[in-house]
Protein backbone atom coordinates (compact mmCIF):
# COMPACT_ATOMS: atom_id res chain seq x y z
CA UNK A 1 0.00 0.00 0.00
CA UNK A 2 2.66 2.34 0.62
CA UNK A 3 4.66 1.25 -2.64
CA UNK A 4 1.30 3.70 -4.04
CA UNK A 5 2.37 6.73 -2.24
CA UNK A 6 6.12 6.54 -2.60
CA UNK A 7 5.82 5.78 -6.48
CA UNK A 8 3.06 9.43 -6.64
CA UNK A 9 5.41 11.27 -4.97
CA UNK A 10 8.21 9.71 -6.99
CA UNK A 11 6.46 10.98 -10.27
CA UNK A 12 5.65 14.26 -8.78
CA UNK A 13 9.42 14.80 -8.08
CA UNK A 14 10.56 14.12 -11.44
CA UNK A 15 7.87 16.00 -13.14
CA UNK A 16 9.42 18.74 -10.97
CA UNK A 17 13.13 17.74 -11.52
CA UNK A 18 12.79 19.21 -15.11
CA UNK A 19 16.66 18.39 -16.23
CA UNK A 20 16.72 15.34 -14.52
CA UNK A 21 19.51 15.98 -12.16
CA UNK A 22 17.44 14.25 -9.11
CA UNK A 23 17.41 17.64 -7.63
CA UNK A 24 14.96 20.55 -7.66
CA UNK A 25 16.07 23.65 -7.77
CA UNK A 26 14.20 26.82 -6.86
CA UNK A 27 13.97 28.00 -11.12
CA UNK A 28 12.25 24.67 -11.05
CA UNK A 29 9.80 24.63 -8.65
CA UNK A 30 8.77 28.29 -9.87
CA UNK A 31 8.37 26.96 -13.26
CA UNK A 32 6.35 24.12 -12.11
CA UNK A 33 4.29 26.14 -9.64
CA UNK A 34 4.02 28.20 -12.32
CA UNK A 35 2.55 25.72 -14.63
CA UNK A 36 0.24 24.12 -12.36
CA UNK A 37 -1.16 27.39 -10.76
CA UNK A 38 -1.16 29.20 -14.14
CA UNK A 39 -0.33 32.71 -12.74
CA UNK A 40 3.14 33.62 -11.86
CA UNK A 41 5.32 32.58 -8.87
CA UNK A 42 8.15 35.00 -8.12
CA UNK A 43 11.69 34.08 -8.22
CA UNK A 44 11.61 35.14 -4.40
CA UNK A 45 8.63 32.98 -3.59
CA UNK A 46 9.83 29.96 -4.85
CA UNK A 47 13.35 30.67 -2.88
CA UNK A 48 11.68 31.37 0.19
CA UNK A 49 9.33 27.79 -0.26
CA UNK A 50 12.28 25.90 -0.91
CA UNK A 51 14.11 27.22 1.68
CA UNK A 52 11.33 26.30 4.43
CA UNK A 53 12.62 22.21 3.50
CA UNK A 54 16.73 22.44 2.53
CA UNK A 55 17.65 20.68 5.10
CA UNK A 56 21.58 20.21 3.73
CA UNK A 57 21.82 23.96 2.48
CA UNK A 58 22.21 23.24 -0.55
CA UNK A 59 19.61 25.48 -2.21
CA UNK A 60 18.57 22.38 -3.70
CA UNK A 61 15.69 20.12 -2.99
CA UNK A 62 16.73 16.46 -2.97
CA UNK A 63 13.66 13.80 -3.51
CA UNK A 64 13.50 13.56 0.76
CA UNK A 65 13.54 17.11 1.23
CA UNK A 66 10.82 17.30 -1.60
CA UNK A 67 8.38 14.81 -0.31
CA UNK A 68 8.42 16.62 3.29
CA UNK A 69 7.63 20.32 1.08
CA UNK A 70 3.63 19.19 0.99
CA UNK A 71 3.22 17.38 4.39
CA UNK A 72 5.37 20.04 6.02
CA UNK A 73 6.13 23.52 4.15
CA UNK A 74 3.43 25.11 5.78
CA UNK A 75 4.35 23.88 9.56
CA UNK A 76 8.25 24.77 9.08
CA UNK A 77 7.12 28.50 7.89
CA UNK A 78 4.74 28.22 10.76
CA UNK A 79 7.52 28.16 13.44
CA UNK A 80 8.45 31.20 13.13
CA UNK A 81 5.40 32.74 13.42
CA UNK A 82 4.09 33.48 17.54
CA UNK A 83 1.28 31.99 18.29
CA UNK A 84 -0.34 28.37 19.37
CA UNK A 85 -0.97 25.26 17.95
CA UNK A 86 -4.44 26.41 16.20
CA UNK A 87 -2.35 29.16 14.84
CA UNK A 88 -0.11 26.26 13.20
CA UNK A 89 -2.71 24.03 11.97
CA UNK A 90 -4.65 27.22 10.62
CA UNK A 91 -1.35 27.80 8.46
CA UNK A 92 -0.98 24.19 7.30
CA UNK A 93 -4.81 24.06 6.74
CA UNK A 94 -4.26 26.85 4.00
CA UNK A 95 -1.59 25.62 2.42
CA UNK A 96 -3.51 22.18 1.72
CA UNK A 97 -6.38 23.71 1.03
CA UNK A 98 -3.99 25.88 -1.74
CA UNK A 99 -2.77 22.70 -3.16
CA UNK A 100 -5.42 20.53 -3.10
CA UNK A 101 -7.32 23.34 -5.07
CA UNK A 102 -4.53 22.64 -7.76
CA UNK A 103 -5.61 19.36 -8.01
CA UNK A 104 -9.33 19.09 -7.75
CA UNK A 105 -12.62 20.15 -9.92
CA UNK A 106 -14.80 22.97 -9.35
CA UNK A 107 -17.43 23.28 -6.75
CA UNK A 108 -16.59 25.45 -3.93
CA UNK A 109 -15.07 24.47 -0.73
CA UNK A 110 -17.93 21.89 0.24
CA UNK A 111 -18.14 20.61 -3.71
CA UNK A 112 -14.33 20.48 -4.82
CA UNK A 113 -13.15 17.02 -5.27
CA UNK A 114 -10.29 15.06 -6.98
CA UNK A 115 -11.46 12.72 -9.54
CA UNK A 116 -8.94 10.45 -10.94
CA UNK A 117 -9.47 13.34 -14.43
CA UNK A 118 -8.44 16.07 -12.56
CA UNK A 119 -5.65 14.44 -11.13
CA UNK A 120 -4.39 13.11 -15.10
CA UNK A 121 -5.24 16.47 -16.03
CA UNK A 122 -2.86 17.99 -13.32
CA UNK A 123 -0.02 15.24 -13.31
CA UNK A 124 -0.15 16.03 -17.35
CA UNK A 125 0.76 19.42 -16.81
CA UNK A 126 3.50 18.87 -14.13
CA UNK A 127 4.81 15.69 -16.16
CA UNK A 128 4.81 17.60 -19.58
CA UNK A 129 8.41 17.83 -20.59
CA UNK A 130 8.75 14.12 -19.15
CA UNK A 131 8.08 11.34 -21.43
CA UNK A 132 6.30 9.41 -18.34
CA UNK A 133 2.47 10.05 -18.59
CA UNK A 134 -0.03 8.74 -16.19
CA UNK A 135 -3.09 6.72 -17.19
CA UNK A 136 -6.21 6.97 -16.01
CA UNK A 137 -6.72 3.72 -14.69
CA UNK A 138 -2.97 4.96 -12.56
CA UNK A 139 -4.88 7.71 -11.58
CA UNK A 140 -7.81 5.96 -9.83
CA UNK A 141 -5.07 3.78 -8.28
CA UNK A 142 -3.72 6.53 -6.61
CA UNK A 143 -6.90 7.87 -5.22
CA UNK A 144 -7.98 4.70 -4.62
CA UNK A 145 -4.85 4.39 -1.47
CA UNK A 146 -6.62 7.39 0.71
CA UNK A 147 -10.25 7.64 -0.67
CA UNK A 148 -11.84 6.58 2.74
CA UNK A 149 -15.32 6.25 2.16
CA UNK A 150 -15.35 4.68 -1.24
CA UNK A 151 -16.65 7.22 -3.43
CA UNK A 152 -14.04 7.04 -6.30
CA UNK A 153 -12.82 10.86 -5.57
CA UNK A 154 -10.97 12.25 -2.30
CA UNK A 155 -12.14 14.71 -0.60
CA UNK A 156 -10.11 17.83 1.27
CA UNK A 157 -10.04 15.69 4.39
CA UNK A 158 -9.05 12.83 2.73
CA UNK A 159 -6.65 15.06 0.96
CA UNK A 160 -5.12 16.09 4.17
CA UNK A 161 -4.68 12.65 5.97
CA UNK A 162 -2.93 11.73 2.77
CA UNK A 163 -0.24 14.66 2.56
CA UNK A 164 -0.10 14.66 6.57
CA UNK A 165 1.04 10.78 6.47
CA UNK A 166 -2.09 9.27 8.66
CA UNK A 167 -2.75 6.50 6.60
Amino acid sequence: MATAAVVQASSVFAAFDKDGDGKVSAAELRGSMTAALGEDVSEEEAAAILATVDSDGDGLLDQEEFSRLGATASQEGAEGVAGDKADDDEVRRRCLKEAFAMYATEGGDEGARITPASLMRMLGKLLESSAEKMELEECRAMICRFDLDGDGVLSFDEFMVMMMGNV
